[in-house]
């Protein structure tokens, strides 16, 4: 059981740049950030470690039974490679970030911020007082202006991404897969950025509804996500992939939208990935429950349109929390389809391990309820080696042409390359 402390901040958005600045005394932390866009929760950050899971076998075994004797928040990971514990798959491509393949922890603090509202939720051994120091360091954190971020480099050259794209679009000709998700690593090998600055430029700069910044020890994310992988709220499961961008522009932002609105590709893209998620869902679902409640609506986010479909299933009050996790992920709009072939195929022709990209960062609730992103959008940070990447991608189908596919890798990335004032080289 925990105990409250709601507090009023005059300078909401100055106290949040002092949290990112103030996690950082936290070897574990992670920073949920709706942006105003609709949530349960628009902000939540939980910092420090009561408990930790980190398993090396069993994993979603591990994660059911150490939860339920918990029966707290748990906030934590799931890595694209955890894929490899849950299908018959291997991945042996180079990782430099080192995130573990699962990891969650029991927080010592969490902090809900609503407007200009905090509410600390501590442990009963905790005191007020405590609190209230907690409370008054992250106030006197000193924040500071972003400096220096050096230009990252392409893993992949674009004769090799054609190159690899036609092997790929081979095996689409082939039948052996209808739609796969292509992506390609941008990195910097010296990167020594203070990571809660930079997140901090991320998020004023790019605001997305499942935004997040997360460390696991010398690992950090920082993420601008508009996707939401997988919500459960109360015996409702809600999925919302995205497949479809569109720039946008000062000057043809209207015909912009409709151009993704109508673009055929796009939503034979998108269309393929629902079906997935169905197929995904009704693993779990309640007879007849999986519906789709919006398909291939475009919405519009700071730099980008995207289209975006919702899908939501009923489950039966004795399915475990753990099986509807494992039964959807990764998510498809980040493999492909068939999922399983398609992630065979990603293996061979990407050049690193995705890493946390791919994958998801999320809270479980006391009661098992969860919400968890799709890491897109997002910089990957490994403080032990000064090793930074962001990977970006697009689906690939048989109408796919590889100039297209190739340019929106850039303007997925264009975001976090303003944020961060840096280019690629």
């Amino acid at each position: 059981m925990r105990r409250k402390l709601n507090i009023k901040v005059d300078n909401v958005a100055l106290y949040k740049h002092q949290l990112y600045q103030y996690a950082l005394n936290y070897p574990h932390f992670a920073i949920l950030n709706s942006h105003h866009y609709p949530s349960k929760f628009p902000f939540i950050a939980a910092l420090g470690a009561i408990s930790i899971l980190t398993p090396q076998k069993d994993f979603f075994d591990s994660l059911f039974y150490w939860k339920k004797n918990i029966h707290d928040w748990v906030f934590g990971h799931l890595s694209y490679d955890l894929k490899n514990e849950i299908e018959p798959l291997q991945s042996n491509n180079p990782d430099f970030i080192h995130f573990p393949l699962m990891s969650f922890f029991q927080p010592q603090i969490i902090i809900f911020i609503n407007n200009s509202h905090v509410c600390y939720q501590y442990p009963e051994r905790q005191t007020k007082k405590e609190i209230q120091k907690i409370h008054s360091d992250i106030l006197s954190t000193p924040v500071e202006k972003i400096v220096n971020i050096p230009n990252f480099k392409q893993r992949m050259s674009r004769e090799e991404y054609f190159h690899r794209f036609n092997q790929i679009k081979r095996h689409i000709q082939l039948g052996n897969i209808y739609e796969i998700n292509f992506c390609q690593e941008f990195y910097c090998e010296n990167f020594i950025a203070n990571p809660a600055l930079c997140f901090n430029e991320l998020a004023q700069t790019t605001p997305m509804p499942f935004s997040a910044f997360y460390r696991h020890h010398h690992s950090f994310l920082l993420c601008a996500s508009p996707e939401r992988y997988l919500k459960k709220e109360g015996l409702k499961i809600c999925s919302q992939p995205i497949k479809g961008t569109q720039k946008r522009s000062s000057a043809n932002d209207i015909q912009n939208k409709h151009i993704l609105e109508n673009n055929a590709k796009e939503h034979a893209e998108n269309v393929m990935i629902v079906d997935l998620v169905r197929n995904d869902l009704s693993r779990t679902a309640n007879k007849n429950s999986v519906k789709v409640k919006e398909l291939c609506k475009v919405y519009a986010f700071p730099t980008v349109f995207q289209m975006i479909s919702t899908i939501e299933s009923k489950v039966s009050p004795h399915i475990p929390f753990t099986d509807i996790i494992k039964t959807t992920f990764p998510m498809g709009s980040m493999t492909g389809a068939p999922k399983i072939k398609a992630m065979e195929i990603i293996e061979q022709y990407e050049k690193t391990k995705r890493g946390l990209f791919s994958g998801s960062v999320g809270y479980i609730t006391p009661d098992n309820d969860f919400d968890f992103n799709v890491v897109i959008r997002s910089l990957q940070i490994n403080q032990a080696n000064n090793y930074a990447n962001f990977i970006t991608g697009g689906a690939i189908t048989i109408q796919s042409e590889a100039e297209n596919e190739y340019s929106e890798c850039f303007v997925k990335a264009q975001g976090l390359l303003n944020a961060l004032k840096t280019k690629i080289e």
